[in-house]
């Protein structure tokens, strides 16, 4: 969907840690297509993707926690809605000197 939405410029880069769903060709072979680079945590050094651990423990704490989800077509709509709405337009980030990612991305456009 963000691709299809985004359309990334070639050179994006993709990190991740080093699961093994990442390593698939399907993915790889997607991230080739995409002109995507590939990127992984080294070893034992999970600060290496630190946004995304910190991306995902928000999740977790502001949707998941207390709530839910009536199967997986309620859960996908809930994580769209949190993601696209509210995580990106409305959520002020610390790392974004206290702007969403919307007005942080306009603002280096």
């Amino acid at each position: 969907m963000a691709l299809r939405n985004r359309r990334p410029a070639p050179g994006l880069i993709f990190h991740t840690d080093r699961g093994v769903e990442y390593r698939a060709h399907e993915i790889q072979a997607l991230l080739k297509k995409q002109e995507i680079q590939p990127s992984a945590s080294r070893p034992a050094m999970c600060t290496d993707n630190a946004e995304m651990e910190s991306f995902f423990h928000t999740l977790k704490g502001e949707l998941i926690k207390e709530n839910v989800f009536y199967g997986e077509m309620h859960l996908r709509d809930k994580l769209a809605g949190y993601i696209q709405h509210f995580y990106n337009r409305v959520r002020l980030h610390s790392s974004l000197n206290y702007l969403s990612p919307v007005e942080y991305e306009a603002m280096t456009v």
